[in-house]
């Protein structure tokens, strides 16, 4: 166990200790004191609540859609495996590629995509006939934010559909005969079989997808880089800007501490609403 255990040291123990010192820490002509300010400083940062509330928009967002579009993609796979249809591995496959790209690759290959002068999306539009000299996708501030949600989604889909289609694959096959012969609808069986069996799988796929949609920072910051304006600045991306950009450990420190706050309670809300009990 020595090699986990030095490696918990490292990375994860000597950190959270060094970082709870740093927030509560201050240097002051040369010499280094006890203080709250990080703290009562947090409550008039109007700035960091925006970019709260934009992560929360973020998150709730990508995962809701990542999860209606995994579980209908989970869902066709699933009734097309028990009909035996043929290259569904290979569909399965062409389905995980996005997944298997590095975030920042995806977003640079996005960030092309979306150019409003050479981009392919806006290229593809025109041979349509649409007018692209308002579509600005990730410079418009109208538009930014769907723009990283479009680039999420598509990117980790995938992760979603391949979980809720492993969580298909193992329920048991009785309740589903004995609605049959109950006469129950497709409709039915979903909501009322198919679901409530799901229930563990969706909720630990939705909490694994909500707390990386929480920290999401490579791919918003090489796509808008929190722009244009404010409109995409996510926390992590403020609390970067804050660390590396102005010095201010100290106060960056105290707002990955509040991100950890209410990373943990959406996780336990969230748990509380798929399962239907408290976390």
């Amino acid at each position: 166990m020595a090699p986990a255990v030095l490696y918990l040291l490292l990375f994860s123990i000597y950190p959270l200790f060094y970082s709870v010192n740093v927030a509560f820490t201050t240097t002051t002509a040369g010499r280094v004191g006890f203080t709250l300010a990080n703290f009562t400083r947090l409550v008039h940062d109007r700035l960091f609540f925006i970019s709260l509330l934009q992560t929360a928009v973020f998150t709730l967002a990508a995962l809701a859609i990542e999860f209606v579009a995994g579980l209908t993609l989970a869902l066709a796979a699933d009734a097309a495996a028990r009909h035996g249809l043929p290259f569904l591995k290979q569909v399965r496959a062409l389905l995980l590629i996005p997944m298997l790209l590095p975030p920042v690759v995806a977003a640079v290959v996005w960030r092309l995509i979306y150019n409003p002068d050479f981009g392919v999306l806006n290229g593809t539009l025109k041979t349509l006939g649409v007018d692209t000299s308002h579509l600005t996708w990730i410079a418009g501030e109208s538009s930014a934010m769907l723009s990283v949600i479009i680039v999420d989604v598509w990117q980790w889909t995938p992760l979603m559909f391949l979980l809720l289609l492993a969580g298909l694959q193992a329920l048991p096959v009785e309740p589903f005969e004995a609605a049959l012969v109950d006469g129950a609808t497709y409709w039915q069986t979903l909501t009322r079989v198919t679901l409530p069996l799901l229930r563990p799988v969706i909720a630990v796929a939705a909490l694994l997808r909500a707390m990386d949609l929480l920290r999401v920072f490579d791919s918003i910051f090489i796509l808008t880089n929190g722009g244009p304006g404010f409109a995409t600045e996510t926390a992590s991306l403020f609390i970067y800007r804050t660390a590396f950009r102005f010095y201010d450990f100290g106060y960056a420190a105290v707002l990955s501490f509040v991100v950890l706050a209410v990373t943990t309670i959406m996780a336990r809300g969230l748990l509380k609403v798929v399962m239907g009990k408290p976390a």
